[in-house]
């Protein structure tokens, strides 16, 4: 699933190419998984919206939309594990599993493509969409450390719990956890301060370095104009299981936490 830098990115170069341009025309396709508003609702309300800006709101890609000052609303795209928003010329072939296409002013088409049906499109009225926790980014050093005070569940499932931070997935709980010097199994609210600031500046780290590289191409994931990222060559310890560790040379560890495959040193991790 596209983690924090995949969906910036995307948003950054969907922002790039289609802010400005009015919703000339829409299609929908004939599933209905992909739409929390009904596709009557939306197909009738997107045309003529003029795009303002697009940008990331946790794991959504949130398009504040404008009629007139009177008339806003939002389109708020998850992108689920396999889905991809691009920026195409009409002339480009439509992609098998595209749900959705948006002709623009301009003559561009923005396309929704999600093989799995696992992503959602959903029209929200007014302004103001949320994520659901707090964002990593911009999060000061007291509520980070707040977030895991008297938490009994292991530090890895806290970073992935979305109520805490949004955003951060697998990949980025593993490799921040890596560079921070803590072990996964950790339970989080005995952490020390100390290492909680420690977590804090690895993971905004972590994160940033990975929407400079366009985030980690590891399966589907594709940036606006269909080119995969290149921090997966930067992963230190996620899907390098029985490999040597890059900073000691012990053998890379994989195990569970909360369902999801966990990849940690067990020499440089505590």
């Amino acid at each position: 699933m596209p983690e924090l830098p995949e969906v910036e990115t995307v948003a950054n170069g969907v922002n790039a190419r289609v802010r400005g341009r009015k919703i000339a025309s829409v299609w929908l396709g004939r599933h209905k998984e992909p739409f929390k508003t009904p596709r009557g609702e939306m197909a009738d309300a997107l045309p003529g919206m003029r795009i303002g800006r697009v940008y990331r709101e946790g794991k959504h890609i949130v398009f504040d939309l404008e009629r007139s000052k009177s008339e806003q609303s939002q389109w708020v795209v998850h992108l689920g594990m396999t889905g991809r928003l691009l920026v195409s010329a009409p002339e480009v072939p439509v992609p098998a599993h595209t749900h959705a296409v948006l002709g623009l002013t301009g003559g561009s088409e923005l396309r929704f493509v999600d093989a799995r049906r696992f992503g959602r499109l959903a029209l929200v009225n007014g302004a103001g969409f949320r994520g659901p926790g707090h964002e990593p980014l911009t999060i000061s050093p007291e509520d980070f450390v707040a977030l895991f005070r008297g938490r009994k569940t292991s530090i890895k499932a806290a970073l992935l719990n979305q109520k805490l931070l949004h955003g951060v997935g697998n990949i980025y709980a593993d490799e921040s956890l890596f560079r921070a010097g803590i072990r996964p199994t950790a339970v989080a609210g005995r952490l020390s301060r100390a290492r909680l600031l420690r977590l804090r500046t690895a993971l905004r780290e972590i994160l940033r370095k990975a929407i400079e590289l366009g985030g980690s191409s590891v399966s589907d994931y594709v940036d606006a104009d269909g080119v995969a990222g290149f921090f997966q060559l930067e992963h230190k310890v996620y899907m390098r299981t029985g490999e040597p560790c890059l900073v000691c040379g012990k053998p890379i560890r994989r195990i569970v936490i909360a369902g999801r495959g966990t990849h940690f040193c067990a020499r440089c991790q505590k």
